[in-house]
């Protein structure tokens, strides 16, 4: 494992100072080369060492794996569902950690992988480095900069790498966040938006509200005025889960990126209905129909603060008591996953 990690290191740390090498000045030259060696030095850390155990007993496997791009290089976990055959191919969901977590605190919290193992899919999960961002946060508003693309592209490359490595479905991605996450999740699904099949932005910012840290945190407070989003584009379906007592996303965030996607593929929102289970926190749901099928679908939950809804009891960002945010991620994407393989189905059956 040693050695691995010293070729991985040596490998990529060349490769990285070949992409900066014409864009910095003679002057920081030195200082550039220290920090992509400790980024390097840290990424291969994190991939080689052990993980925290985050799934039930008996479960899947905990895949480690690092991918790079345009930003430098990056952590993954990759989780692979148990009793997978040579010949199966599964569909893949990406979740996005938020402020301040790791790819393992969002697997506890989520409970993701345990899904995974009943319903049958493989998870990835990007770790955002702390020399990137010290909260660790995936930089959604750095558009300015061009830091938001570099991610984006950097995070594009995981998935096409363990889409290649291994046997999943790449006509079936779905990308999910929270906080952070879910604001980035959005953003690539517009930015790139053959490439997935559904979104879900859980307490996140639409695209287009921040280019920068400041403008993020007046977006954040709902204090920022939305622009249109592109209608020639062809989006994926959304869903957006956002807390009515968010004190760190004003809720009425969740309504903007709903109606902001909503209107970018000409779809029109459904009288709101509530819905509780048990003693859970009762929440509004709203569908956005176009041609008799829900593009965009809205949950505001009463009581939720900023925290993953129905998440494990103890964790950080992370309330028990909501409706299983979870479940209704799965029920949603599961729809789209589902639409894939109907199609692909009559293609066949056209052909014969």
């Amino acid at each position: 494992m040693a050695g691995w990690a010293q070729a991985w290191q040596r490998r990529m740390t060349a490769m990285t100072r070949r992409a900066v090498k014409a864009a910095v000045s003679k002057t920081v030259k030195k200082a550039v080369k220290k920090t992509v060696r400790q980024a390097v030095k840290q990424a291969v850390k994190t991939t080689v060492r052990k993980a925290a155990p985050v799934r039930a007993s008996g479960a899947g496997a905990w895949l480690p794996g690092v991918a790079m791009g345009p930003s430098g290089v990056r952590a993954y976990r990759l989780y692979r569902p148990p009793g997978l055959t040579a010949s199966e191919r599964l569909p893949l969901l990406v979740m996005l950690h938020g402020c301040g977590q790791s790819a393992s605190a969002l697997a506890a919290s989520t409970r993701m992988n345990q899904l995974a193992d009943r319903e049958r899919c493989w998870v990835l999960y990007p770790e955002q480095d702390r020399l990137a961002n010290p909260q660790g946060c995936w930089q959604w508003f750095e558009s300015a900069s061009g830091r938001a693309d570099a991610e984006i592209a950097l995070l594009l490359s995981a998935i096409e790498q363990v889409c290649l490595r291994h046997p999943i479905d790449a006509d079936r991605v779905a990308v999910a966040g929270l906080s952070a996450g879910a604001s980035m999740a959005m953003l690539m699904a517009l930015k790139h938006p053959t490439r997935f099949q559904a979104v879900v932005m859980h307490s996140g910012i639409a695209p287009g509200l921040a280019a920068s840290r400041a403008s993020a945190l007046s977006a954040m407070q709902g204090r920022r005025r939305a622009q249109a989003l592109d209608k020639s584009a062809l989006l994926p379906p959304l869903l957006v889960i956002q807390g009515a007592a968010d004190p760190v996303v004003a809720p009425r965030n969740g309504g903007v990126a709903a109606q902001l996607w909503a209107d970018a593929v000409g779809a029109v929102a459904r009288t709101p209905r509530t819905v509780q289970r048990g003693k859970r926190y009762p929440m509004t749901v709203t569908d956005y129909m176009q041609s008799k099928r829900a593009r965009v679908s809205l949950v505001e939950i009463a009581q939720l603060g900023h925290a993953w809804s129905g998440g494990a009891a103890g964790q950080a960002f992370s309330d028990a008591k909501g409706p299983d945010a979870s479940r209704l991620l799965w029920a949603f994407v599961a729809r789209q996953f589902k639409a894939v393989v109907r199609q692909r189905t009559d293609l066949a059956r056209r052909a014969a």
